[in-house]
């Protein structure tokens, strides 16, 4: 059965190379949604960011993949956490697709390796692929079943879900008076004026 793919890429580094995954005629029924995002960029970006996650979204309908185009800068793109988590939240297929092998058209050479988006988020269990080392041309049509197969990627592991592992559960925040306490005993309380005055004049019987 075919698959509704959205893809999710950097626009500005990457559009040559992901055009020709654009290009390649992949496998019949797979659909480029998350192209579109592309071309409207531009103009949707001046108006904000509720109308960037809109577009996300509208892009996200109807999908039951989201492929995550990796460049060398696309871990950091400022929207690609949206793209996943919302991809997440309504359980598509997720899988990732390393695109810097791909000769830029300008330069005519690969570009570096980018970091896994999804690694870096906290996700486990996504695989990843390289379009030109695993032949993405070929079997792009068949990672994109596996990952609408696949189970369910674990959600991600939160900083304060890491901290704990490694050191325990964390106490609760130091207040200002619990410190004093600790360091110098139970403070008395404030002696009240008028007992001040009275032990300072009172006569001796």
């Amino acid at each position: 059965m075919a698959r509704r793919v959205y893809f999710a890429f950097h626009y500005q580094r990457d559009i040559f190379r992901v055009n020709v995954v654009r290009k390649a005629h992949i496998v019949e029924g797979v659909a480029a949604a998350g192209f579109s995002d592309g071309s409207l960029w531009e103009e949707v970006k001046r108006k904000g960011d509720a109308a960037i996650k809109a577009l996300i979204d509208k892009g996200l309908e109807g999908t039951s993949v989201t492929a995550i185009l990796i460049g060398a800068e696309t871990a950091y793109r400022e929207y690609v956490e949206y793209e996943i988590s919302q991809s997440w939240k309504r359980g598509n297929g997720l899988l990732g697709i390393h695109i810097h092998n791909i000769s830029d058209m300008l330069l005519r050479s690969p570009d570096v390796q980018g970091p896994d988006p999804f690694v870096m988020q906290g996700y486990t269990g996504i695989r990843t692929y390289d379009w030109v080392g695993n032949n993405g041309y070929e079997n792009i049509g068949t990672w994109v079943e596996a990952a609408y197969n696949q189970e369910r990627p674990n959600k991600p592991i939160t900083r304060s879900s890491i901290l704990e592992a490694l050191y325990g559960k964390l106490p609760k925040p130091t207040t200002k008076s619990s410190l004093l306490e600790a360091l110098s005993g139970p403070q008395p309380k404030p002696t009240p004026m008028s007992s001040l005055l009275e032990a300072l004049y009172r006569r001796k019987p």
